[in-house]
């Protein structure tokens, strides 16, 4: 996978974001942030969220969960400190900014790695989640919600020809399934568990793999 992205324009643009992100995204990932929190509780424990962003999941994980958050954006974090603060969650022991490509913990660290929107908006894909399947014990799992692109139709036209303009703001709208399995395969330490649809209209997946 090409590292057709640059990870200081991509940090950039999570810059600009961050003050607005909150209001233009909260409540329209709220079901889907919702539905990967679920996911990541079946398992509990100690629970990384690579692009944890302004923070807006961390409230909703039970407090018997040791959170850590990493993100690429510091203005992002900024976000995600203050609202640490203002609602004392004392759960999270990190907040940190981290290249997604060199987490800086050990070997099988977490038990579950939460990435939200992030597959498709980082440099190295497969680097990435090369990483994820490092920092994660062996049983625990990767929790993806992301766009998967469609293999065909008009939906993939579309989605080439707004890519150009797509990755200004950060993200591949063409990113295919096929990526994240062929992924798996190279990998060797890792077996999809489930690809759930999510809406509207499936374009969103929850997807998850357990580390072998």
């Amino acid at each position: 996978m090409g590292a057709d992205f640059n990870r200081d324009g991509i940090a950039r643009a999570y810059g600009r974001w961050a003050p607005v992100y909150d209001l233009v995204f909260g409540q329209v990932f709220a079901r889907r942030r919702d539905a990967a929190i679920m996911a990541a509780e079946q398992i509990g424990g100690r629970i990384l969220e690579v692009g944890v962003g302004t923070g807006l999941s961390l409230p909703a994980y039970s407090s018997k969960n040791r959170l850590t958050g990493v993100d690429i954006s510091e203005a992002m974090l900024r976000k995600a400190q203050e609202r640490v603060r203002a609602l004392k969650l004392d759960n999270v022991d990190a907040l940190s900014v981290m290249d997604a490509t060199k987490l800086a913990f050990p070997n099988a660290s977490f038990d579950v790695v939460v990435a939200q929107y992030v597959i498709t908006a980082v440099p190295d894909p497969d680097g990435t989640l090369d990483e994820f399947a490092r920092v994660l014990r062996r049983g625990g799992e990767i929790i993806l919600v992301n766009h998967i692109g469609a293999e065909s139709g008009p939906r993939a036209l579309f989605e080439a020809g707004f890519a150009p303009i797509a990755r200004r703001l950060g993200w591949r709208p063409e990113f295919r399934f096929g990526r994240l399995t062929d992924w798996a395969a190279r990998n060797g330490t890792v077996r999809l568990v489930e690809r759930k649809p999510m809406p509207p209209l499936g374009h969103f997946s929850l997807i998850r793999f357990e580390r072998l």
